[in-house]
């Protein structure tokens, strides 16, 4: 182990902003897929707190 190993923040992994709260969270839940006619569609999603207030959208799998 190196003094680096233990001084460094460990790596972030999947980060996202909460479309409740507007906070950025290291543990995202996805609540919500919105289709687009030109382009790659979006996906919402929400921190573990606030996910349970959200009503659930379809999923990419859902919409066909």
């Amino acid at each position: 182990m190196t003094v680096d190993g233990l001084t460094t923040p460990p790596p972030l992994g999947d980060v996202a902003l909460c479309i409740v709260c507007h906070e950025t969270t290291t543990a995202p839940v996805r609540v919500q897929y919105i289709e687009s006619t030109s382009g790659p569609g979006t996906t919402l999603w929400a921190c573990p707190e606030d996910a349970p207030s959200v009503t659930p959208g379809p999923m990419p799998g859902e919409l066909y």
